[in-house]
């Protein structure tokens, strides 16, 4: 890892020897923007189409975020590659690869992550590797899915005495409800070590479809982890329209030491072009914690709202955090946020800044600082924001064949499905175990 001790602290890391590097400070999400799409060089607008690439910035130990001079681009610059560590106090991170397990031998990573169950009769292979941080929402061709189609309740002892199981079955319900669903996992002999995995598929006559899987494990050193995914293709009930939903829950914990992470990330689309997508995020490591929120709408017509708050503490009261939003519609938004700081004596520092883009090829930029830096001058500049998801209804259909082609049992002549749209449930809680809001600086 490489860092400058011009503007920034190194930044501090403490390992773990299964959960690896946990940083201080959350990863900070950057738009390398690509620039394609329309352009108009009269306004100096440009409605851009653009790449998201993870990053952590440097941790602020014992002084506060540096910010770039006033006259500056925040958060929206148009960059290469090599200049992008420099914008992050030039430290470059190792990635993180927490709960690591050993590749056994003559296993191809496919075969180690995502086997398919085997032929009745021969023993599921054991899934026994945590889930990855950072990773997103897997595809159906990652998890690989491939259900029985026929009743199995099994078991067996392997040639290393550890055990295992395989059920598989169907389920029916009212409204055409059917849900086909496998189960298998395993244990060592001593009981120590144990993986689970559960798939299923749910279909009814509204045309409801859901594809699923979770799985859990523990090792001897006391790991534990747990993992869910999930499709979903329903009618909305406001629009009619066709939606499709795809979500993602991780965490795990380690057995030895006062550490563990948990994610939740969420893509929604519509057959008109409203997306929303979104991820929750919450780490530990001894005496630090650490947070992050971000997300992403897109109505469809052109509007497009952003945005992301990550914090971290330590038991010492060192706090401190980074925020920003932007909002856009035909060239015209804003961008603004925050850096902030608190030591351990309650001594707080904080910088706003802040965007104003006319599309005109005008922006007005401002900000000031607890220290007494400020600034707002207007510039020349041109305007670049995503316009439209790098990923949207056209590419989740295309990689959702196995959710679309889930077959609902079939329907007597004169039964109709009830579709009862005034007895939907609140959505769940998108809160992460462990994480309160945002503090302000």
């Amino acid at each position: 890892m490489d860092a400058s001790s011009r503007n920034f602290a190194a930044p501090l890391y403490l390992k773990d020897r299964r959960l690896g590097a946990f940083p201080l400070v959350p990863y900070r999400l950057d738009v390398r923007q690509r620039r394609r799409c329309e352009r108009n060089r009269s306004k100096g607008v440009c409605y851009c189409c653009s790449e998201t690439k993870f990053r952590k910035p440097a941790a602020v130990v014992g002084g506060p975020m540096k910010r770039k001079p006033a006259g500056t681009t925040v958060g929206s610059d148009a960059v290469d590659e090599s200049k992008m560590s420099v914008r992050a106090g030039r430290c470059r991170a190792m990635p993180v690869q927490p709960f690591v397990s050993p590749r056994p031998r003559n296993t191809s990573k496919r075969e180690e992550f995502y086997p398919r169950c085997s032929p009745k009769n021969s023993a599921p292979q054991s899934r026994d590797t945590p889930p990855k941080r950072d990773t997103g929402i897997a595809s159906e061709k990652e998890w690989g899915i491939n259900l029985l189609n026929e009743e199995v309740n099994e078991s067996g002892i392997n040639e290393d005495e550890s055990s295992w199981y395989r059920e598989s079955g169907e389920d029916l319900g009212e409204n055409g409800y059917r849900c086909r669903w496998t189960r298998m996992g395993g244990q060592c002999r001593e009981g120590s070590s144990e993986w689970k995995e559960t798939w299923w598929e749910k279909s009814d006559w509204t045309g409801y479809k859901e594809l699923g899987v979770e799985k859990s494990g523990k090792n001897a050193e006391g790991d534990s982890w747990w993992e869910t995914w999930q499709e979903v293709l329903h009618q909305d009930e406001w629009s009619n329209l066709a939606r499709i939903e795809r979500s993602a829950q991780k965490q795990a914990k380690s057995g030895t030491e006062d550490a563990g992470w948990y994610e939740k990330w969420w893509e929604k689309y519509d057959a008109k072009g409203w997306t929303e997508k979104g991820a929750h995020k919450y780490g530990r490591l001894n005496e630090q914690s650490w947070w992050e929120k971000w997300g992403e709408h897109y109505d469809g017509r052109g509007s497009v709202l952003k945005w992301t708050d990550k914090w971290a503490e330590t038991e010492l009261g060192t706090k401190w955090g980074d925020k920003w939003e932007e909002k856009f519609f035909a060239g015209i938004g804003s961008r603004q946020g925050e850096t902030w700081h608190v030591s351990p004596a309650g001594e707080r520092w904080s910088l706003t800044w802040g965007e104003e883009h006319f599309g005109n090829g005008k922006v007005h930029k401002y900000g000031k600082s607890t220290t007494g830096e400020s600034w707002d001058i207007v510039v020349d500049e041109e305007t670049y924001y995503e316009a439209e998801p790098h990923y949207g209804w056209a590419d989740v259909v295309g990689n959702s064949k196995q959710l679309l082609s889930i077959q609902p049992r079939e329907r007597p002549p004169g039964v109709y499905p009830n579709l009862d749209f005034g007895s939907s449930s609140p959505p769940p809680s998108d809160e992460p175990p462990g994480a309160p809001g945002s503090p302000s600086a």
